[in-house]
């Protein structure tokens, strides 16, 4: 799951991405990555995928923080809104697989939610290692079948639980009660006093 986006010079990357021509251009290279390491063909569908880039942008915009001790934690925020427009837009088409291949495999088993996953992934990563000097350590989450199983059942009743998934994916403590809601650091602690954790579908 690698594929690094667009080079723009002399602007942080966090801002790069925040135009729709970066954002066509990464998720381009990432198909032709995904579809290189696992053997699917996509058909991508360039009027949703500009929708998915208005919608994110808008949601994106909507709660950005003004703090900016705010920002490292807000970029995987973002970039769990993008998956969860990605899986609600849906702008790709998978056109074949490889023959045989085994569907208890995340990439075979949902190809487009891994497809979206790995390219948020890779663009929340980016953001982090290059404009705060940070690390994303991946979860064992990623290659288990049974997790991907939970993630496919639960945004289906739930998209925004897709924010939730990205963080479990990514190594870190999601949010699972309110995971539309981006909360300071400040606010974390006092937020989970109010609100009980939603309970998700078992896994089994």
């Amino acid at each position: 799951m690698s594929a690094p986006g667009p080079t723009v010079a002399e602007q942080p990357l966090r801002k790069a991405v925040q135009r729709m021509r970066w954002f066509v251009q990464a998720f381009e290279q990432q198909v032709n990555q995904t579809s290189a390491e696992t053997g699917i063909a996509y058909d991508i569908d360039f009027a949703l995928l500009a929708d998915v880039f208005a919608d994110w942008l808008k949601a994106f915009s909507a709660q950005k923080p003004q703090d900016d001790s705010d920002k490292p934690a807000y970029v995987g925020f973002a970039a769990g809104l993008m998956l969860r427009t990605l899986i609600k837009k849906n702008p790709v088409i998978i056109t074949s697989l490889p023959e045989g291949a085994d569907t208890s495999n995340p990439a075979y088993f949902w190809p487009e939610g891994y497809l979206y996953v790995a390219f948020c992934l890779n663009v929340r990563g980016l953001v982090l290692t290059t404009d705060y000097d940070g690390q994303q350590h991946i979860s064992a989450a990623l290659k288990d079948s049974r997790t991907w199983w939970s993630f496919k059942e639960n945004v289906a009743e739930d998209p925004g639980l897709a924010i939730a998934f990205l963080d479990l994916f990514a190594g870190d403590e999601p949010e699972w009660s309110m995971p539309d809601l981006f909360r300071s650091g400040r606010m974390v602690e006092l937020a989970d006093k109010f609100y009980a954790r939603k309970r998700l579908k078992p896994v089994d």
